[in-house]
């Protein structure tokens, strides 16, 4: 059984830093496209940051500058490393991997993990 699964959020002072981390387990054949996505309450889900097999990464605009996604496929896992946080990037982050398994491939996703930015 395929499954990946967020660690790391928490509570953080405005300007600080968090290290999100997204391991992927099970029956694994290859890892392609990874990536982040946020939903804060009362809004749609959004866009982080992509990262592609080969290492290209893309991210929204609010996050440029500031966060970095990363992965390491030896380990299975993908980072995110969000410094100078905001307030506004208060929300539920997810992660999604395209997995392919002895069944084909598909996107997976995880339960997320709660990123909370407050003096």
């Amino acid at each position: 059984q395929v499954r990946v699964a967020e660690s790391g959020g928490g509570l953080v002072q405005p300007g600080g830093s968090l290290r999100l981390a997204c391991l992927a387990s099970g029956n694994i054949f290859s890892i392609h496209d990874m990536g982040w996505d946020r939903q804060a309450p009362g809004n749609q889900r959004e866009l982080v940051a992509t990262i592609s097999s080969g290492g290209s990464a893309n991210y929204a605009g609010s996050v440029k500058e500031r966060f970095t996604i990363s992965r390491d496929d030896a380990k299975k896992t993908m980072y995110l490393q969000m410094d100078n946080l905001k307030p506004e990037d208060t929300a539920v982050y997810y992660c999604y991997a395209y997995i392919m398994d002895p069944f084909g491939g598909r996107n997976y996703w995880g339960q997320g993990t709660q990123v909370t930015v407050s003096s």
